[in-house]
């Protein structure tokens, strides 16, 4: 393989299959490749590229120190990770919400337009796996917050009683639904984001410029 050739970090989950189907539709060679294989390290030298497929949560990782040329990310573990990369392009795919919930009996008082007053919400604890985007939301807000960090299972945490709001991604807000829980503010939006390595950025640039143009035309 080249030494123009790239390496490319793929999330496993729920963005593995669209990475591929993306991939696929600027010409890789994608139909051999499995998440379910046990396989992580797939060589694709007709198209000058290998792929590593990742924990989604480490792909940034593997992107910032030169494991991975580029990656594709979702903007959510971008901004909770915060790592020295390079946001590329808007992959448009994986959409979601990064939202606070409460429980439907515990909301907030409502103000004039609709919108719940999120004054009431200060000196509360929340319980998220984002812990540096529910910190950073508050802040902006004024308020100060007491910020639970956990891996799974956030909609539990108000049930029995570990916080009194959580701060999750959603998509079509039937986890809530479920839970009982009730969205007071959305944070923000986020897609699937191509990101690259600075310095491979820089001494491939041709080829991960190549690369850009073509899937910001299948996007």
């Amino acid at each position: 393989m080249s030494n123009s050739a790239v390496t490319i970090a793929l999330p496993k989950g729920k963005l593995f299959e669209d990475s591929l189907e993306v991939l696929s539709r600027i010409g890789f060679h994608c139909s051999g490749i499995r998440e379910d294989s046990r396989k992580l390290l797939f060589e694709l030298p007709e198209d000058g590229a290998r792929l590593l497929i990742c924990r989604p949560t480490d792909i940034p990782t593997y992107v910032e120190n030169g494991a991975a040329d580029i990656g594709f990310v979702g903007k959510d573990i971008l901004l909770e990770e915060e790592k020295d990369v390079a946001e590329l392009l808007d992959l448009k795919f994986g959409y979601c919400r990064f939202v606070v919930a409460m429980p439907e009996d515990q909301t907030p008082p409502r103000l004039p337009d609709g919108s719940f007053d999120l004054n009431a919400l200060n000196h509360l604890r929340v319980a998220t796996k984002f812990v540096r985007v529910a910190q950073t939301f508050f802040a902006d807000q004024g308020l100060q917050v007491t910020a639970i960090k956990l891996h799974g299972n956030i909609e539990l945490a108000p049930r029995v009683r570990l916080a009194e709001m959580i701060v999750d991604i959603v998509s079509s807000g039937k986890t809530l639904r479920e839970n009982r829980l009730v969205e007071v503010a959305q944070i923000l939006e986020a897609t699937t984001r191509l990101i690259a390595n600075r310095v491979s950025y820089r001494m491939k640039y041709q080829r991960v410029h190549e690369l850009i143009e073509a899937l910001r035309k299948v996007v």
